[in-house]
């Protein structure tokens, strides 16, 4: 036994020794290629330390960009590929700083704007407390202080009785506050809009009291030279016509004072006529609303005028006051007359729509140029050598009187189409 395991331990060592042989020349390759791959470890370690900073860099601006501030940006000297990156990073810092720069310069010149304008402003957030208040908003409502943060409905029970009368009408309108000659007149305006995916409404209070004084004043001096301009025509020849039957009467030439008389007779109804005018556009009464059966009215109509009627539905029935209607109605047909329009051409169309009646009066004349359109619903406006101008400003104030409108526009193939429009 003894022999048998010496014989054993005698292979193994040669065996062993055999191995060691073989596998030397395998250690020292091993080895190598272990130092020569902590070389090359060591050199891409070396070149990756500076990339990895940079991609931290580019990670930072990325964010402050995301945070809006631009005022980083990245230097790198290194020559490679990523040169490029790294100026196309800071290109567009720099864009977004340029940006960013004129859109603060812009709002700061909005911001600027807003404060100084004369038009009142508040901005209401959807609890109606005031987001902003310009300069004028603070005089007019805070006595001088700052509105922000403020619930505007508390505000308003501080305020003049006509601003709150303003807002409790709801919509857009004018008010006066103030008394006799210390009086100022505004218009308001309201408007809602979402922001910020909530609904906020902008409230604008325009003081209109210059601007409508100097219309005013430019509306009284048009009406005095109207009324000069029609005074003198019918009193001139009054006068003439006067003296000239005196002079007839002491040469008893009786025959031809008929004549004269009836000059003179004419000449005063036409003046009393045109003062009638006035007078009835100056004295507008609030209409009285009563139903109107539009078949029965039309019939009426055409005791007076002559046109042709179209009414949709026949026996349809509306809530107005009968006689202003029919007054602007009758101005508005003897306009389409005057026109030079056949009578067969002249139309008065009466349809239903949605929230009232379309009234439309039509005709085949010249139509209007673009002056004359733009003006010719102002009161004293008139393209007619013996015109008062007070036609179409008559149809205009019984219209928005009912809370309607009138509009004028040019008709295909020629003619004029004058559009009322009423509720109810």
């Amino acid at each position: 036994m003894i022999a048998i395991a010496a014989a054993g331990i005698a292979a193994t060592a040669a065996a062993t020794a055999l191995l060691a042989q073989w596998l030397q020349p395998w250690a020292a390759a091993l080895l190598a290629a272990g130092v020569i791959g902590a070389l090359v470890g060591a050199v891409i370690w070396r070149a990756l330390v500076p990339m990895r900073a940079l991609f931290r860099a580019l990670a930072g601006t990325v964010a402050s960009y995301r945070d809006g501030d631009f005022s980083f940006g990245i230097t790198w000297d290194k020559a490679s590929d990523l040169v490029e990156l790294v100026d196309a990073h800071n290109a567009l810092g720099t864009a977004l700083r340029e940006q960013r720069l004129a859109l603060v310069q812009r709002e700061l010149l909005l911001d600027t704007m807003v404060q100084n304008t004369p038009v009142a402003m508040v901005l209401l957030d959807p609890s109606r407390r005031i987001v902003l208040g310009n300069l004028a908003a603070r005089r007019l409502l805070g006595n001088g202080k700052r509105l922000e943060g403020r619930d505007f409905d508390k505000l308003l029970d501080d305020a003049d009785a006509a601003v709150r009368d303003a807002f409790a009408r709801g919509g857009d309108g004018m008010f006066t506050v103030g008394k006799d000659d210390d009086e100022d007149i505004y218009h308001l305006s309201r408007r809602r809009f979402r922001l910020n995916g909530r609904v906020h409404e902008l409230v604008l209070l325009r003081q209109l009291t210059a601007e409508l004084r100097r219309q005013e004043v430019q509306t009284w001096k048009k009406v005095i030279r109207v009324i000069s301009h029609e005074l003198n025509n019918s009193l001139a020849p009054i006068a003439s016509l006067a003296h000239s039957g005196a002079e007839l009467l002491r040469r008893g030439q009786h025959e031809r004072l008929p004549s004269a008389l009836a000059t003179i007779e004419e000449r005063a109804r036409h003046l009393e006529g045109f003062i009638r005018d006035y007078a009835r556009f100056a004295k507008l009464p609030s209409p009285r609303l009563a139903p109107l059966e539009w078949r029965r009215f039309v019939a009426q109509l055409r005791t007076q005028v002559e046109f042709v009627a179209e009414v949709q539905p026949a026996d349809g029935i509306a809530r107005v006051d009968a006689a202003q209607l029919e007054q602007a109605l009758i101005n508005l047909l003897k306009n389409a007359h005057e026109s030079g329009t056949s009578p067969g051409d002249v139309r008065l169309s009466v349809r239903r729509i949605a929230d009232g009646w379309r009234i439309e009066v039509l005709d085949r004349g010249s139509g209007m140029n673009e002056a004359v359109l733009a003006n010719a619903l102002l009161p004293f406006y008139s393209t007619k050598r013996h015109g008062t101008g007070l036609g179409l400003a008559l149809a205009r104030e019984i219209a928005e009187a009912h809370g309607g409108r009138i509009a004028l526009l040019n008709r295909d193939g020629g003619g004029l189409c004058v559009s009322m429009v009423l509720p109810g």
